[in-house]
């Protein structure tokens, strides 16, 4: 078996083909020789997320088995924007989306290789789209499109049934992005499209065109939508936000904490669609999971690969050594200010001004509520200072102390962390 038929075979076991259409057709394109595919990302944010990784990793994997990804970013389909169920989406400036284009087209290309016989390309299907004429758009590409379908398109309905209801400029986007794929078709022999499965509606937009057009038929993988337990979308934090790619909007110790506390019903699927672990070293992490779920090896290896793909080795050590000297289990002292300010974010940090007090720090940081029970957690040896047991509550604060000349670790125990901010003092 070639690396490129086996590549199905793999896909499937990882459990990233939810929809698609005839397998055997594609094991038959890929006996013959490399398949050109693509996937889109449109430039509805600033950056990428963690949801999107299943793609940029799943184009990844394709590569490695000897096919040429098209890796597409949305320029003109961002200034629309994909229905969502439940209403309009706001539109962006047109300086605005080809800001994000660039931002999201360097997150991306970092995955793939665009050097060798597989070489990836970059793609923007604002260079197709923005020089063709309305009427050319409804002369030569709108007329092969059939009302009645794209009104049952999943995401079409769901709208027409709500209060909200949807602009004729929504309806139009799987016009635009099965018009990708037939340029993309023409342009590069691409014969495939990979997406994910809430697309399936737009994905097949493509498959259709193509047929009506040239006459030929083409595939479609379609990723599974990965959800927790509560049925929250993967990298939707607890806040409402997004996971972000973009460091400065996650930070690399938020994104492993994330990883690392995802449940363990979860733990086994996301090994297998987000890491490159092989099947003997995922199982046996299923298994201590299973057999030892308070030491959670497996998030940890999780966290560490996921991290290290994302921000590099540098970033993960940090973070790593962040989460164990906050638990005093590593030098505070040894962590970078960004590093240590993105700790200290997630586990909770308010600004203080002036000199206070060891007992004035713990319960204006919340670990106490009331200066006596912090007078007597300190008198019990419970309470720690940049991970220094502390006897005296009614000293102040050395400034001297001050990791990075603003912030004091303080610690309840050996489990309840806060961060006090005194730069303004």
């Amino acid at each position: 078996m070639t690396p490129s038929q086996s590549i199905v075979d793999e896909l499937q076991w990882r459990g990233l083909i939810a929809l698609s259409t005839e397998l055997d057709a594609l094991r038959a394109d890929l006996a013959r020789g490399p398949v050109t595919y693509y996937c889109g990302f449109d430039p509805t944010a600033p950056s990428l997320h963690l949801g999107n990784l299943v793609q940029i990793l799943t184009v990844r994997r394709l590569q490695r088995a000897g096919n040429q990804p098209l890796a597409l970013v949305g320029g003109a389909t961002g200034l629309i924007g994909d229905p969502r169920p439940e209403a309009e989406r706001q539109l962006n400036t047109r300086e605005t989306v080809a800001a994000w284009v660039e931002r999201i087209r360097g997150q991306i290309e970092p995955f793939l290789d665009f050097e060798g016989r597989f070489a990836a390309r970059m793609v923007n299907n604002l260079d197709w789209t923005a020089p063709l004429s309305t009427i050319d758009f409804l002369r030569e590409v709108g007329k092969h499109f059939r009302v009645n379908r794209m009104l049952a398109k999943d995401a079409v309905s769901a709208r027409l049934n709500s209060e909200a209801g949807i602009s004729y400029t929504e309806f139009s986007y799987q016009i635009l992005q099965g018009m990708d794929f037939l340029e993309l078709f023409k342009r590069y022999g691409c014969r495939m499209q990979t997406g994910g499965s809430d697309q399936w509606g737009n994905l097949t937009a493509g498959t259709d065109l193509i047929r009506r057009v040239a006459g030929e038929s083409v595939h479609l993988i379609a990723t599974p939508l990965i959800t927790d337990s509560a049925g929250q979308k993967l990298g939707k934090s607890t806040g409402g936000g997004s996971l972000w790619l973009d460091p400065a909007m996650t930070s690399p110790y938020a994104w492993y904490q994330y990883l690392v506390n995802v449940e363990d019903a979860l733990v086994g699927q996301l090994l297998r669609v987000l890491t490159f672990l092989g099947r003997e070293e995922i199982a046996e992490l299923e298994r201590e999971t299973a057999d030892r779920p308070q030491l959670r090896l497996a998030q940890r290896r999780l966290a560490e690969e996921l991290t290290t793909l994302v921000h590099g080795k540098g970033e993960t050590d940090q973070v790593i050594a962040a989460s164990r000297a906050l638990f005093g289990r590593g030098e505070l002292a040894e962590l970078t200010p960004s590093t240590l300010g993105a700790a200290l974010t997630e586990a909770g940090v308010v600004t203080m001004g002036g000199t206070p007090t060891i007992a004035e720090l713990f319960k204006g940081a919340g670990l106490v509520s009331s200066l006596n029970e912090a007078r007597r957690t300190v008198g019990e040896g419970g309470a720690y200072v940049n991970n220094q047991r502390v006897t005296d509550a009614s000293a102040s604060i050395d400034r001297g102390t001050l990791l990075h000349g603003r912030w004091l670790v303080l610690r309840r125990g050996k489990r309840t962390v806060a961060g006090v901010d005194l730069s303004a003092g």
